[in-house]
């Protein structure tokens, strides 16, 4: 590819190509899809960020129950013989234990002078409640409170295991059947889901609608970031899948501010359900991917699909594309893939066991951290804008970090600090006294540095797999994600034994899973990989010239 080919990339990536090693250049040129269309140019950019704002829905249900059930001010309700009694007044003499229990009404005296308790009370579970503020909670509606009080725990458990699940199944099936399908079939089944469970009459409805809630979610998720590092090429693979991230953090400020404004639950859950129909219009938009449709040996698609994107970027495709995109061998055409492909080979095997370590460590760490800043006090709203907030610069200097260092080293490392950032708050209280402040800015700094990881690993691990199972070693990879995100809830129990324990259970992953990147092979900016026979002859002499070229 030389220079004049590649002028519509912008003035921006002049210098880099001039400074691109014969090697490189030699590897991208291998890239067809990149070298008829161009690595990134306005049909990219489009598709780029049509794809990114599907995160906004799924961030928004995966957010919502923090609204859902948020607290509120509870006392065990007044029978309507005492329906006159001033509320503060009724819970400060009745129920001295709290809600979960009242003095029993048969012992309460109420009179002109005030509420008298008469001798030999005793008190009784409550079975009623009434709560303060505006709006209904799940909370409030269902009675999750006192002894069922671990249901919405367990809601949540169930959500989170739907998301471990649906990322494998939802990477079978987009391996199999293609991107866009699974893409598009999942945001309309993920808007119904959300409108049910707005109606749901039962906790028990809503507990399950939320667990396929998450089976689906996440497969909108994956779907859309695999389509959208696909479609682009070069070092632009490294600034899309990061920017695919983007609006992840901006829905926690936007979901703050409508949850403000909207207190009711069902309201809530309709309001952020409800624009999903608008994304159903993605289907006469997103085309299938390329490289995907390439792989599967569906030749005359990928030429439609990159005529249209040629005039976008206004291209002019060689004249020979269409013999260019035959396979040299019928394999592609036929490749029949499943789970077991990711331990078909011993290369296959060491990276997806490593990569199963390395999303487990970093969820406990992004996750734990994150129910440990969730702990520290103040407005429920506030308090969520601010981690919204706080990850946008620590995605930005990802991108930054990527494209002078690679992958590998920028993911081990930001690990790494971040276990070792948790750790440092183990003896601090030991040191020192009354330095609150050290402890909770060396949580802070161990959160920046894992929101870095959590936005390089899943840009790594799509270089890392083959076109033909992309999606299910993603997917796989999510099972053991989901895996820790249903330990985080409990993580924080670990306390009794300790206080220190929790955090340095989380330092210790963060260490352990930056190690374990350090065995995989860097990917930089090498072109894709399309199938398993292309990953076992070529991943370790690409590897090795990024890595000299990155030293």
């Amino acid at each position: 590819m030389n220079e004049e080919e590649m002028t519509d990339l912008g003035d921006a990536e002049t210098p880099f190509l001039e400074s691109m090693p014969q090697e490189r250049k030699n590897e991208e040129e291998e890239d067809i899809i990149s070298t008829s269309i161009g690595e990134y140019g306005r049909w990219q950019l489009m598709l780029t960020f049509l794809l990114s704002l599907l995160n906004i829905p799924c961030t928004w249900h995966i957010f919502s129950p923090t609204f859902h059930a948020r607290d509120m001010d509870t006392w065990c309700a007044r029978p309507s013989q005492f329906a006159d009694v001033d509320a503060e007044l009724w819970r400060n003499y009745t129920q001295p234990t709290g809600y979960c229990s009242i003095i029993d009404t048969s012992y309460i005296n109420v009179s002109s002078s005030g509420i008298s308790i008469l001798p030999g009370a005793v008190e009784v579970p409550c079975t009623n409640w009434e709560f303060g503020g505006d709006g209904d909670t799940i909370i409030s509606e269902f009675s999750l409170l006192c002894d069922r009080k671990q249901l919405n725990n367990l809601a949540e458990m169930m959500f989170l295991g739907g998301v471990a699940i649906g990322g494998l199944a939802s990477g079978v099936i987009s391996d199999k059947y293609g991107r866009k399908k699974t893409l598009i079939a999942s945001v309309l089944i993920q808007t119904f889901l959300g409108v049910s469970i707005a109606f749901a009459p039962w906790f028990e409805m809503y507990f399950i609608l939320r667990a396929m809630l998450g089976f689906i979610s996440v497969s909108v998720v994956f779907s859309g970031f695999v389509l959208s590092i696909e479609i682009v090429g070069g070092f632009w693979r490294t600034v899309a899948g990061i920017s695919y991230l983007f609006p992840v953090s901006l829905s926690y400020v936007m979901i703050s501010g409508i949850a403000y404004q909207i207190r009711d639950w069902r309201q809530l859950q309709l309001a952020i359900s409800l624009p999903g129909i608008l994304f159903s219009i993605y289907w006469w938009v997103i085309p299938e991917s390329p490289r995907w449709l390439l792989a599967m040996g569906r030749h005359q698609e990928v030429m439609t699909i990159l005529q249209r994107a040629a005039v976008m970027n206004k291209r002019e495709l060689p004249l020979n594309l269409d013999k260019q995109l035959l396979p040299a061998n019928t394999k592609i055409q036929t490749e029949s893939v499943g789970i077991m492909d990711l331990f078909k080979t011993p290369k296959m095997r060491k990276i997806t066991l490593l990569l199963f370590v390395i999303w487990f460590s970093v969820y406990l760490v992004y996750y734990g951290l994150v129910l440990n800043v969730g702990n520290i006090g103040g407005d429920l709203y506030v308090n969520s804008i601010l981690s919204g907030l706080v990850e946008v610069p620590a995605i930005a200097i990802s991108i930054l970090f990527l494209l002078k260092c690679g992958r590998k080293w920028p993911l081990a490392l930001t690990m790494k600090f971040a276990g070792i950032a948790c750790l440092l708050t183990v003896p601090i209280p030991y040191i020192f006294s009354d330095v609150q402040w050290l402890i909770t800015s060396s949580a802070m700094t161990g959160k920046f540095l894992i929101s870095s990881s959590n936005a390089v690993m899943p840009v790594f691990t799509a270089e890392l797999f083959p076109t033909t199972i992309r999606n299910i070693g993603v997917g796989a990879s999510n099972v053991s994600a989901g895996m820790a995100l249903m330990i985080v809830p409990y993580l924080w129990e670990m306390a009794m034994f300790h206080d220190c324990v929790p955090m340095a259970i989380v330092g210790v992953c963060g260490v352990i899973g930056g190690t374990c990147v350090l065995f995989l092979p860097e990917t930089g900016n090498a072109p894709l990989k399309d199938t398993l026979g292309d990953e076992d002859t070529d991943n370790e002499n690409t590897s090795s010239t990024v890595d000299l070229n990155r030293v």
